[in-house]
């Protein structure tokens, strides 16, 4: 998926764990973070929003794991949660806006062709469907995520 997917697509996620989980007490640190942890993914890809953000850091991720490997595993999920809860203990709704925001992001990548290595190290690809990254359905997904966020908005005000 890209960049536009995976932000619009963090957002709801967010949206929705704060309407059905949290009681509409989402703040707004907690809807940033869910921002952010949408594209965190895709760090180890180059060409990426976060990987032309963070170009030096991206590399090195891409040579050391390759893309959708370690960076959209379980195993980097939990290693971002223990790392929130020790360095940020605090700070539980940027912890929790940042982590649904990565499982937005495997969700949607799951959905595309290649898929994700969700138990990395195992080779193992999982995949929901099989839709191309930029491709018509990719757009048309889009567009229902953004028709999405405004019945979320209106209907739970």
């Amino acid at each position: 998926m890209t960049g536009k997917t995976h932000l619009i697509g963090g957002i709801i996620a967010c949206q929705a764990a704060d309407i059905f989980l949290f009681q509409n007490e989402g703040q707004i640190g907690y809807y940033a973070a869910g921002l952010i942890g949408a594209l965190i993914p895709d760090i180890c890809h180059t060409h990426s929003k976060i990987g032309r953000r963070l170009p030096f850091l991206s590399k090195i991720v891409s040579t050391l794991f390759g893309h959708r490997t370690f960076t959209h595993s379980l195993l980097f999920l939990l290693l971002i949660n223990l790392l929130f809860l020790y360095f940020f203990p605090e700070q539980e709704g940027l912890r929790l806006g940042f982590l649904i925001g990565m499982i937005s992001h495997y969700i949607l990548d799951a959905l595309t062709v290649r898929g994700i290595r969700l138990l990395y190290p195992a080779t193992f690809r999982f995949r929901l469907a099989r839709f191309r990254t930029g491709g018509v359905i990719e757009s048309i997904l889009l567009g229902v995520l953004v028709l999405t966020i405004c019945f979320l908005y209106i209907g739970y005000q």
